[in-house]
């Protein structure tokens, strides 16, 4: 009968600890477990992210096919969203915070975090939450929400297996940042023709025609004489890779507007056999102190960088060094330089 009672009395116990742990394990409706399950087995079933930041900015990514594209269709810089992917596979826990810090980050995520929601196969199935670095800077403090378990109570240490830093920067919702900077990306053969003017160098002008495999080569509507064909093909090659530097992050909706009106230095449009043209309007950029031009004269004006309009309208920051090839037409096409005023010449 002892033994009976023992056996019972140790089976009660079992119930009542095994309940203890169930209901410890589960509090606030999340386990442990459950408090830490952001990695994204397989990244190839995202099939859309959306990123929200404290500054009310919100940017969705959307799959195409192999690609990623804005919610709209438009190109977006796929080694940004490469990145995000490679953060959704590997992350894995850092550590757990001291039950004391919890009421201090979450008061702090509440007030500022970087909200990103995942879509799998078309449904969402989690979104978390990206609060402050770890204190060593190579964590960061995070929550996570579940479709199956709702969102954690407690935050917790996250981290990206084998990298050291933090994770947030790579989840950014500036559409600044995203947009594509390419401009052109042609074969030379895509080209039907090349129009360059200058508003106060006319003598600048050049306009390129192919038909089939012939080209012809005009200044301000004449024909430029002694023009090598193999030069032809260089300057169009200069077409396969042609990108802007930065977006727009210092001029005001109404300083664009104004320096749209301005006259550009040089506008440059190009027509593809396809039907596509592509126009840029260029602006200089003024600078505190005066640079050297290219004539060897000291003016207020940037020599290295300048505002170009998009077809989209979106004024972009470029660099010379990349567009002088393009719109400097004598540099392939000497026989331009018999029409330049003597002093140009001399300063070539």
């Amino acid at each position: 009968m002892k033994k009976i009672i023992i056996l019972i009395s140790l089976l009660l116990t079992l119930i009542v600890l095994g309940w203890i742990a169930f209901s410890l394990s589960n509090k606030d409706g999340v386990t442990d477990s459950e408090y830490i399950e952001f990695a994204v087995k397989d990244t190839n079933s995202v099939t859309k992210i959306i990123i929200s930041d404290a500054f009310s900015n919100k940017f969705t990514l959307v799959r195409n096919g192999n690609d990623w594209t804005d919610e709209n269709g438009g190109c977006i810089l796929q080694s940004s969203a490469h990145y995000i992917l490679e953060a959704l596979g590997n992350i894995s826990l850092k550590g757990y915070l001291s039950e004391k810090s919890h009421k201090q980050f979450i008061k702090l995520m509440s007030a500022s975090h970087t909200k990103v929601e995942i879509f799998q196969d078309g449904e969402w199935t989690k979104t978390w939450y990206i609060g402050p670095s770890s204190q060593d800077h190579n964590g960061q403090i995070m929550m996570l929400e579940t479709a199956e378990d709702g969102k954690s109570a407690n935050p917790v240490m996250m981290q990206i297996k084998g990298m050291t830093g933090i994770i947030e920067p790579r989840f950014f919702a500036d559409p600044r940042k995203w947009a594509c900077t390419k401009i052109f990306e042609l074969e030379m053969e895509q080209i039907a023709s090349v129009d360059v003017k200058y508003a106060k160098e006319g003598f600048r002008n050049f306009h390129l025609d192919a038909k089939g495999n012939r080209y012809s080569l005009t200044q301000n509507g004449q024909k430029v004489s002694q023009v090598d064909t193999m030069n032809i093909y260089r300057y169009l090659q200069g077409y396969k890779k042609i990108h802007f530097e930065l977006a727009n992050y210092e001029l005001s909706k109404k300083q664009c507007d104004s320096l749209k009106r301005t006259t550009p230095f040089c506008v440059l449009t190009v027509k593809e056999k396809q039907g596509k043209t592509t126009k840029l309007r260029m602006f200089k950029i003024t600078s505190k102190e005066p640079q050297r031009n290219e004539f060897g004269e000291m003016e207020n004006m940037d020599m290295n960088k300048f505002w170009c309009e998009l077809p989209s309208g979106e004024l972009v920051k470029c660099q010379y060094f990349v567009f002088n090839p393009l719109i400097m037409g004598h540099v392939f096409f000497p026989g331009m330089e018999a029409k330049f005023p003597q002093e140009f010449k001399l300063a070539n």
